[in-house]
């Protein structure tokens, strides 16, 4: 028997995960930062949801045959037996806090939230089995203005973070439920004609949810979904005035758009507006931000009948678009020279902090080690305190991209780095 210690193995990441570092964490935090500034802006209030739920939250509002449902949850039973999901999506937890914490009494009830989701699916660009999502949402409003200003805070978020360019917003009407239901019926009766040549998916959704074929990608789908009838052919005039008060809402915003007449929502509780801020810049995968009208899900809950309307987007996708941007650097650099000066420029340095200065310590090696780091942290000044500084309650100051230097009294560089 060897008396050799077998090596520890080290953990590798779960696969569909990533560990975000460095520009890309910076790009990660910037798109969350302006999301909390812009939904400011349209005083939408923020929330926070657990990661967990009921599986039935999920499978009510999903339906159980959905892909989401059947294939892509983290369920698992807890000690007690009862099943729970972590959160696949946003919209479904937030509907039931909307029922069970009385949240009825501030509609129309205007919330935002971000953070991690979790789908069993192929990893692919910018698709991760926990991934993250920004999310928008106006519950108990049935109002076009409704529609109209989650899409222009949208748009205003595309603009605000700099990828507009080549963004395109699609959008097209489900219509009302009575439309909705025509038009499932009219493509029902148009597909069976032409069933022997659909693809195997299509052929299993022409009878339960036929509105999903026009959204196929399969190339045996394609010649017959392009001759497909399109809800234009089945809106009631109800249906047809909200949508144009939509339209006329964004060309008053100035928010461009794109008339997508096979743009579709498979579930049964979607109604009126679908939408997708969609982009060729991230391969075949080109939504960065998709949303629409559910005026059923509430019901699927239990709850009344209650409208609503939401979109999110994956932070991934959208901080690959910002690309990678550079981490802060600091107003200073601190090089203390000495035990004393050391313990001395935690002081100086917890000082400058509270006045609102970026500060690096440069305290590892010797002096020439240490001024390295401060000139390679990107600084634009260097405090330098050795013993002799420190008797005298100084600090030499040199600024980095000119080499000039002088002597100051401690107390008054916050001031003067601060000007």
């Amino acid at each position: 028997m060897s008396d050799k210690t077998q090596p520890v193995q080290t953990p590798q990441a779960i696969r569909g995960t990533q560990d975000i570092f460095g520009a890309d964490a910076e790009a990660f935090g910037f798109v969350v930062e302006t999301f909390e500034r812009v939904r400011k802006l349209y005083r939408f209030r923020r929330v926070e949801m657990p990661v967990f739920e009921k599986t039935t939250v999920f499978s009510r509002s999903l339906g159980e045959t959905t892909d989401v449902v059947s294939k892509e949850m983290y369920s698992f039973e807890d000690r007690g037996g009862e099943s729970l999901t972590l959160r696949p999506e946003f919209t479904a937890g937030l509907a039931r806090a909307y029922l069970t914490d009385g949240w009825q009494q501030h509609a129309p009830l205007k919330i935002a939230t971000h953070g991690p989701l979790f789908r069993y699916e192929r990893p692919q660009k910018g698709r991760y089995r926990q991934f993250h999502q920004i999310d928008a949402e106006i519950i108990g409003a049935g109002e076009p203005q409704a529609d109209v200003e989650l899409l222009v805070m949208a748009d205003q978020l595309l603009k605000e973070l700099g990828i507009a360019d080549g963004v395109i917003l699609q959008l097209n009407t489900l219509g009302d439920a009575p439309s909705r239901e025509a038009w499932r019926l009219g493509l029902i009766d148009y597909f069976r004609a032409h069933k022997g040549s659909l693809s195997e998916d299509s052929q299993d959704r022409l009878e339960r949810n036929p509105l999903r074929i026009l959204d196929s990608k399969d190339p045996r789908d394609k010649p017959f979904t392009a001759d497909a009838p399109m809800i234009d052919e089945f809106l009631s005039a109800e249906a047809q005035d909200f949508f144009g008060k939509v339209t006329a809402g964004l060309d008053a915003a100035g928010v461009a758009w794109n008339r997508a007449p096979a743009l579709v929502r498979g579930l049964d509780y979607y109604r009126h507006t679908a939408f997708e801020f969609v982009t060729d810049r991230l391969g075949a995968q080109g939504t960065v931000l998709g949303g629409g009208r559910y005026d059923g899900l509430i019901e699927t809950l239990g709850g009344p009948h209650t409208p609503a309307v939401g979109w999110a987007a994956g932070i991934e996708r959208l901080a690959m678009l910002v690309g990678a941007r550079d981490e802060v650097t600091p107003d200073v650099a601190i090089v203390p020279m000495g035990g004393a000066a050391e313990t001395a420029c935690m002081g100086l340095a917890a000082t400058l902090r509270r006045s609102g200065i970026a500060v690096e310590m440069a305290f590892r090696g010797n002096m020439k080690k240490r001024m390295s780091r401060a000139n390679d942290s990107g600084a634009k000044f260097a405090l330098i305190v050795g013993d002799e500084e420190l008797a005298a309650g100084e600090a030499t100051v040199k600024i980095l991209a000119t080499g000039e230097q002088q002597r100051m009294a401690l107390h008054a560089i916050p001031a003067y780095i601060g000007a």
